[in-house]
């Protein structure tokens, strides 16, 4: 009966990825999966539970990374969230932007910004867009040089 609670977890788990195409519910799920089986063979619920966590601990280091580069390789599409969100949006500057400093306001947030290497400085007041995201750093380059 304990393993049965395994594979309901990991069952809700998979539906819970179905709604976010995100990979890490399913890599959940493969760890309620492994716990379920170490109850089904016999072991304690500990013991199920610390498989469940390696399992889903190694699925997450190593087959998710694979698995969306994978994905992007094949042109999937997926909906970027935090600050991988932020590239390609269009940010004002409120200090002139150098290689060492600068900053911007994306989103209606402040940002730190600096220029890619080897550009011309980006002054006061211009539009730009964020290109990358280092830390917490906007890289930006003026709005008429961007190419997607």
């Amino acid at each position: 009966m304990a393993s049965l609670w395994w594979f309901v977890a990991a069952a809700v788990l998979g539906v819970v990825e179905i709604f976010t195409l995100d990979l890490t519910f399913l890599m959940l799920a493969g760890g309620a999966i492994a716990g379920g089986v170490v109850v089904l063979a016999g072991g304690s619920v500990v013991l199920a539970a610390v498989v469940a966590l390696v399992v889903a601990a190694l699925l997450m280091m190593a087959l998710r990374p694979w698995l969306l580069r994978s994905m992007r390789k094949r042109g999937v599409d997926f909906v970027e969230t935090n600050v991988q969100a932020a590239v390609g949006t269009k940010a004002r500057t409120i200090d002139e932007i150098t290689e060492t400093s600068g900053r911007v306001k994306l989103r209606g947030e402040v940002w730190s910004a600096r220029i890619v290497d080897d550009a011309a400085v980006i002054p006061e007041g211009a539009e730009v867009i964020v290109v990358k995201i280092v830390g917490a750093t906007a890289i930006v380059v003026p709005e008429e040089e961007y190419t997607a």
